[in-house]
């Protein structure tokens, strides 16, 4: 389906979830992620959306996050037409915390998954890339090319993590315009999207300790905006937490969901 110049994809009917994934990425890694805990669960209805300038979405004239929230905002209002769940991974928690600042009115519950606390590359509390677990026979069977890519910042170098990694991360990151977004794309905002009183959002924080890219730190001071907040650090996981450690997270979201935790 298209909205202006994104494409977007629902699954399911019931209460409206909007689940907004990271910098040069696509929806399919977050239905990779989502589909397993949402495809057990009665009553959820997912929007799955491409950002500009990623996976089947164009980028028209998105210049900055400002522009991709403006674009969010539509999207609520006319093609969701009511309050929902709001999820963001990485950036897209970014955009997702963005998105309360100006708009907490739409917003029932938000789940944040590694999410960028402090625009930038690697900015903030990160963590030294620390490899906890390597395959080395495996790592010795990938070209230069898909080894480059897989250890840039996965911290469990294992066969089932790399099957993940080549068939939900590895496409999407083809498919991304990297011109756009390394050369025009600017990805803060012109306001401090943490900036604001309190907000009594029931909220899940995932995060990763091994995390190279956003860390773990920052996302704990989250808490003080959203004191309604479900905080969780996973050991033995880095950006790509939901690969690497999949049961984990899957198990995490579950309950949240359907215990009464994300009530509040």
């Amino acid at each position: 389906m298209k909205y202006g110049i994104v494409d977007y994809e629902v699954i399911g009917e019931g209460s409206p979830v909007l689940i907004i994934h990271g910098w040069g990425i696509d929806r399919t890694t977050m239905q990779a992620a989502f589909e397993p805990v949402f495809g057990r669960l009665i009553g959820y209805k997912r929007f799955y959306i491409d950002l500009p300038g990623m996976g089947r979405s164009e980028h028209g004239d998105v210049r900055n996050s400002d522009d991709i929230l403006g674009i969010l905002h539509g999207f609520a209002e006319e093609v969701i037409g009511e309050p929902f769940l709001l999820v963001g991974q990485s950036y897209g928690g970014l955009l997702s915390r963005g998105f309360v600042n100006k708009y907490s009115d739409l917003v029932k519950k938000l789940i944040l998954l590694v999410p960028c606390v402090i625009p930038g590359v690697r900015q903030g509390r990160v963590e030294p890339l620390q490899v906890v677990e390597r395959d080395e026979e495996l790592l010795a069977s990938l070209s230069k090319e898909d080894y480059e890519s897989f250890t840039l910042m996965n911290v469990c170098l294992t066969r089932p993590v790399w099957e993940r990694y080549r068939d939900y991360l590895m496409p999407a990151l083809a498919r991304a315009d990297w011109k756009y977004l390394n050369s025009q794309l600017e990805g803060s905002f012109t306001f401090d999207v943490d900036d604001m009183d309190p907000v009594s959002i029931p909220t899940l924080i995932v995060a990763a300790k091994q995390d190279t890219e956003v860390g773990y730190k920052d996302q704990f001071d989250l808490m003080k905006i959203y004191p309604k907040a479900t905080y969780c650090a996973v050991d033995r996981a880095g950006h790509n937490l939901q690969i690497e450690q999949p049961e984990i997270f899957e198990s995490l979201l579950f309950s949240w969901l359907s215990s009464g935790l994300d009530e509040g």
